[in-house]
């Protein structure tokens, strides 16, 4: 089954992502997984959200450029080799994968982001005074 990912460009400057995140959150969109690459000077941030057409309309009023992309969603086996088990297939078929990234489902009411900062030590200061929950590595890795 396909599925409508949305893809926003934005420029690599401080704020940009919160103006994107922070819209769509306004309008009662969710984000269910996304990913994030950059150049020097632009981003690409790819979405899947619960409403697509409403979250590309919005955007694009608010004069953001965006596009709309097919994806699928596919089941991985969660265990050691479960994606090369999934890539092997597709090698073995000659399909090509552009890019990929995760989408985790969690139970419960939160989802764990794992996230990259300039100034780590900083990042987790800001955190803590803020009562937002880090999560050590060794849960996340599941020691």
């Amino acid at each position: 089954m396909k599925i409508l990912q949305i893809s926003v460009f934005i420029e690599n400057q401080s704020g940009r992502l919160y103006e994107v995140t922070n819209l769509l959150g306004e309008n009662n969109i969710n984000i269910r997984a996304l990913s994030l690459a950059d150049t020097s000077d632009f981003g690409i941030l790819r979405l899947i959200v619960n409403d697509p057409q409403k979250a590309h309309t919005l955007l694009k009023e608010n004069g953001f450029t965006v596009g709309r992309t097919e994806v699928i969603a596919v089941e991985v086996p969660d265990k050691p080799g479960g994606l090369a088990s999934v890539l092997k297939v597709l090698n073995e078929n000659n399909i090509n994968v552009e890019y990929m990234y995760a989408f985790v489902e969690m139970s419960g009411d939160c989802a764990v982001m794992i996230f990259r900062f300039d100034e780590t030590d900083k990042a987790l200061e800001v955190l803590s005074k803020n009562n937002i929950v880090t999560i050590e590595g060794a849960k996340i890795y599941g020691i």
